[in-house]
């Protein structure tokens, strides 16, 4: 059976690589850009750093700086009014993922009316036209939503977030300045950089991996245990320029292989208590990765030895004790302590959560089976 791999146009990265943005805009005949980015960026002067360049070039723009930290179809909404309103024909995203799934929504129904109820957009969805263009601009170094076929969207309605997964919403260009990444406080530097992680291992043990996805992931894994602490804890500027990179391609595998039941517990943590994804794939990946470990602890045996442990005469407990606390290890390296509890989340909350995670598209690619009270039981160990 043909695998398909799906890949953005083009990417430029390193220090300062925003100073391409003018020329890209105007190569490729855009006239008018809608910048989509959310309230603290624009506060603090990160978007400024973007719409400077804008500036410069002359190139006319608006902004819709709304975008919530889960966002939310209303999100969408009003972007899509302002999109109208600005006639824009290209988006420009600075920020986190939700900065730019809020351009990847906004984008596509641009071009695609009929998916205007949103709700229509979650899942593995056929729509007929590309998105109005996107040129993206992370500031977080986790998401990769900048190369990802992958948007999420919270249904406020329903407490549910939405996993789109449309090949019609990749980017046209990325544009990973890791100086737009340097400002970010310690604590969304370290959860964003274990959302990477959380990407780079899920895709590297889930059901669909191949070898060139098996490639991006390993290398994403390896580059992350290196340099997330300095990244976080000493402002390093090379260990973030490694953090952007190791995020954007745990991005090209992830989005062409699918993720597992942390992301499915994680978005509902999400939906529910409006908790920082990052922050809950941190909290729950080792919990996740010692269940999943009873299946796939020679993949895990394989990550081991690329981080250089001698884990090949390991036996299976081994091997999963000595991963989960590696990862529970570089989780307090860079700040991380908290439970599920943290969040918010109660034990009687723990049925409906799990029976949301169910029906989350990331379930099936899990390595192995999950039932819904399997979820329960996850939800209290992490607890």
């Amino acid at each position: 059976m043909a695998k398909k791999f799906v890949l953005n146009e083009t990417s430029y990265f390193g220090i300062g690589a925003r100073e391409v943005l003018a020329d890209e805009i105007k190569k490729r005949g855009y006239k008018k850009v809608l910048v989509v980015t959310d309230k603290s960026l624009f506060d603090c002067g990160v978007t400024t750093k973007v719409t400077d360049e804008l500036d410069k070039a002359k190139i006319a723009y608006s902004v819709y700086s709304d975008v919530k930290p889960n966002p939310t179809k209303a999100n969408v909404w009003d972007g899509l009014k302002a999109c109208k309103k600005a006639e824009a024909d290209v988006l420009v995203a600075v920020g986190g993922g939700s900065s730019i799934d809020t351009a990847k929504a906004i984008g596509i129904i641009m071009t695609n009316p009929d998916k205007e109820d949103i709700v229509s957009l979650e899942g593995a969805v056929n729509t007929k036209n590309k998105s109005l263009p996107i040129i993206a601009l992370p500031t977080t170094a986790g998401t990769a939503a900048e190369v990802t076929i992958n948007y999420v969207i919270t249904d406020e309605d329903r407490e549910v977030k939405m996993v789109c997964v449309d090949p019609h919403d990749i980017p046209v260009l990325a544009i990973i300045d890791t100086e737009l990444m340097a400002s970010m406080p310690k604590s969304i530097a370290a959860s964003t950089g274990m959302d990477a992680l959380t990407h780079a291992v899920e895709g590297y043990i889930t059901k669909a991996h191949n070898t060139m996805s098996d490639m991006f992931h390993m290398q994403a894994i390896k580059l992350i245990f290196e340099y997330l602490p300095a990244a976080v804890n000493d402002k390093d500027s090379d260990a973030i320029d490694k953090m952007g990179l190791a995020q954007y391609i745990a991005g090209m595998g992830f989005s062409n292989v699918g993720l597992g039941i942390v992301h499915s517990m994680a978005h509902q943590l999400g939906a529910v208590y409006d908790t920082p994804h990052g922050l809950a794939n941190a909290i729950l990946l080792p919990t996740v990765m010692r269940f999943n470990g009873e299946v796939c602890y020679e993949r895990f045996r394989e990550i081991l030895i690329a981080l250089g442990v001698d884990a090949k005469s390991m036996n299976k407990n081994e091997v999963i004790d000595k991963f989960v606390e590696m990862i529970e290890e570089l989780s307090r390296k860079v700040g991380i302590t908290q439970t599920v509890k943290d969040t918010g989340c109660k034990e009687e909350d723990f049925e409906m959560l799990a029976q949301k995670a169910m029906n989350d598209a990331c379930k099936p690619g899990n390595p192995r089976e999950v039932t819904k009270e399997d979820f329960i039981e996850l939800y209290r160990k992490a607890m």
